[in-house]
């Protein structure tokens, strides 16, 4: 089992869940985090940290897209350990649906 970032994140980018993360497996995107599959040590620990509910175990039901996505993106993307504001926008795109066809970018963010 594993830990995957879904749409919910895009346009928000919540990272209070990065600070709590033992094994620093979150990767930064212009406006989303994604978890590295094979890093994540499924803990548990970041899903309830996450206001958006975006971080969502990988035993649900459709969940294979958002494992190799998440893939995808945490092996080009930066690691991200320090929490930083949201986007300016988070409260109001909180809770949005089809944020990924609206605002999904594959650049990536800054890390750290």
């Amino acid at each position: 089992m594993t830990y995957i970032v879904n749409d919910s994140c895009i346009a928000c980018k919540f990272t209070d869940c990065v600070e709590v993360c033992p094994v620093d497996c979150f990767y930064e995107g212009e406006n989303m985090l994604v978890i590295h599959p094979d890093e994540c040590i499924d803990c548990g620990v970041c899903e309830p940290e996450c206001p958006a509910d975006a971080i969502r175990p990988d035993t649900e039901p459709d969940m294979e897209k958002w494992v190799e996505f998440n893939r995808k993106y945490s092996e080009m993307w930066p690691v991200i350990i320090t929490k930083k504001d949201p986007l300016p926008d988070a409260e109001e795109r909180d809770g949005e649906t089809g944020k990924l066809e609206k605002y999904f970018s594959e650049a990536p963010g800054e890390g750290g």
